[in-house]
């Protein structure tokens, strides 16, 4: 009987004998298993002389559901999940990996959590985050809100990485007067593998949570490779800048809000203007998102074409070059064309299309004062984003268009609403 997914088998190939879980796998010449480490390997299938079964896939049956009492010393956290990894494992009967959503399936996973705060567990949406739209976001919207009126003492919001920070400055432009922690966490390794984080990130979190007086909407991620510590970061001011490592998310521009130890739990805050509990304070939803928003990266041999593709959009952010520069001057005759690029630009202001300027750079802030075509930009109507990332400066402008009147917006885009601005810079709010 030939070998199946979930069975324990004995790889014996030409170069050497490898022995753990049999893996599915459709798209490569290869047979893959996965090692007692939690790493899976591919034998190619030409070099295999056998396969032997040692030990054949037994089903699991599926976990009961203890009601899970709740201990009135500790605090009630609110696990609310919109996908990732980060609430994924291996089922060895398949191979596949699998999402665990409920409140029992989520201490068994992370046990830890048992010893730090009631859990409550609800599942919004499983999905990859890069198929969030606005209309996901007012989904979450609903499910915090949901968990404030029950007086749940924080909230954590398991998130795929890769749009997370587009998430963590909606929610806090949109969640006005929130009185409790919502921290977004996700992993970047899958939690069946030895090197994820998953585990980390969430303890981190809930302990973060069960032990400050801290409210508002941050990350919570690795602070560094290793699984000493994590970071509670701002959620305007942070950027995923790996697309592997667990250290990915980075801050730009400011400063942590806090250190958390994996080990001991301890707490370290490295700001504090941090928000704190005040009694009395009623949250405000304004869940209103501008679908018709664009994010354009500035990129050389630019086209008037690709301005004049919003000409019927309310908004766009310009990911311009260093200072906040983009190809719009003639500095000889194989540049005339940029010439129509402005004036592109300038017919979709026109048209009512409110435009802002952010950097490519990552760090520093857009100073459009300096070079002309800079300069050029702010006459043609251009708002500079002062040292707003690209992408908080695309979710503020759509979040300001579906709430406030256009002048509002021109106004509000400059100023400082959720820390999504620093007027002033420290030589060490930059990545080393």
């Amino acid at each position: 009987m030939p070998a199946k997914p979930g069975d324990r088998v004995k790889v014996i190939a030409k170069d050497g004998i490898k022995e753990g879980i049999l893996m599915p796998n459709e798209e490569t010449n290869s047979v893959i298993i996965k090692l007692d480490n939690g790493y899976n390997i591919g034998v190619d299938t030409k070099k295999i002389k056998e396969i032997k079964i040692i030990e054949k896939c037994k089903a699991k049956e599926p976990a009961s559901k203890k009601e899970t009492k709740k201990d009135s010393k500790k605090p009630t956290i609110a696990i609310l999940h919109t996908g990732g990894t980060i609430a994924s494992k291996v089922d060895y009967s398949t191979g596949g990996v699998i999402a665990r959503f409920s409140p029992e399936e989520i201490l068994e996973m992370f046990p830890e959590l048992k010893g730090i705060a009631n859990i409550r567990s609800k599942l919004i949406s499983n999905m990859f985050s890069e198929d969030m739209r606005f209309k996901h976001y007012s989904l979450i919207y609903k499910a915090i809100e949901e968990e404030v009126k029950k007086e749940v003492d924080g909230i954590i919001l398991t998130h795929g990485t890769d749009t997370m920070c587009y998430t963590s400055a909606a929610l806090s432009f949109a969640l006005e007067n929130i009185n409790i922690p919502v921290l977004l966490v996700g992993s970047q390794r899958s939690s069946d593998r030895g090197s994820s984080d998953a585990a980390v990130n969430l303890i981190c979190a809930a302990n973060f949570i069960a032990r400050t007086d801290f409210v508002g909407v941050a990350i919570c991620m690795h602070e560094s490779t290793g699984d000493n510590n994590c970071l509670i970061m701002p959620a305007c001011k942070t950027r995923k800048l790996h697309t592997s490592r667990r250290d990915a998310f980075k801050i730009v521009n400011d400063r942590a809000i806090a250190r958390v130890s994996y080990e001991t739990a301890s707490i370290e805050f490295m700001k504090d203007d941090y928000d704190k509990k005040e009694h009395g304070k009623k949250l405000i939803v304004k869940e209103k998102f501008e679908e018709k928003v664009g994010l354009l990266k500035v990129h050389p041999n630019m086209f008037p074409e690709q301005f004049e593709f919003f000409k019927n959009y309310k908004g766009l952010v310009i990911e311009g070059t260093g200072l906040g520069q983009a190809p719009v001057g003639v500095p000889n005759e194989l540049s005339k064309i940029h010439s129509k690029n402005l004036e592109a630009i300038k017919k979709i202001i026109k048209n009512g299309c409110i435009v802002v300027m952010a950097s490519q750079c990552i760090f520093g802030r857009v100073q459009m004062h300096v070079y002309s075509n800079a300069i050029g930009l702010v006459k043609a109507g251009v708002i500079p984003g002062k040292d707003m990332l690209p992408e908080t400066a695309f979710i503020k402008l759509a979040w300001l268009l579906g709430n406030c009147k256009k002048e509002e917006v021109r106004e509000l885009m400059g100023k400082n609403l959720r820390g999504e601005i620093n007027e002033r810079l420290l030589e060490d709010e930059f990545l080393e």
